[in-house]
């Protein structure tokens, strides 16, 4: 959700992308003694396919192009602060770099609905690439 505190505007809907609305719709249960993602058939009907995201980057390493990041739902308002849960962000991973960016970016990619992730992700985009 988009904090009306913060210094960004919220993102303009669009109709080329998914919406962060489908991929925040996750529930979760206990199982084994962790918290497990309960996918909606939405959610899982988009795995494995070439999907397009807008969202927020969160760089996880220096330097002003990224090939590996965070995408999420809300922009960052702390440099030490997630701004959500695993539901409101993807893991990117991209063939060519992505200029770094505080402004919305719209990323298209194989979307990978995750299952048991070790990092407690539960979304990922692979061959990625940033859109126009």
């Amino acid at each position: 959700m988009h904090s009306p505190l913060s210094p960004f505007a919220p993102l303009k809907p669009r109709t080329d992308v998914v919406a962060w609305s489908v991929l925040t719709d996750v529930k979760t249960r206990i199982q084994n003694r962790r918290i497990v993602p309960v996918y909606p058939a939405a959610v899982t009907a988009l795995d494995q396919k070439t999907i397009r995201l807008q969202g927020f980057m969160m760089p996880l390493g220096p330097g002003e192009q990224q090939r590996h990041f965070l995408l999420a739902s809300v922009p960052l308002t702390c440099a030490f602060c997630t701004p959500g849960g695993p539901e409101s962000m993807v893991e990117v991973r991209t063939v060519k770099p992505v200029q770094y960016s505080q402004a919305a970016v719209v990323v298209e990619g194989k979307f990978h609905v995750l299952q048991n992730d070790p990092a407690g992700l539960y979304y990922r985009f692979t061959e990625a690439a940033g859109v126009k």
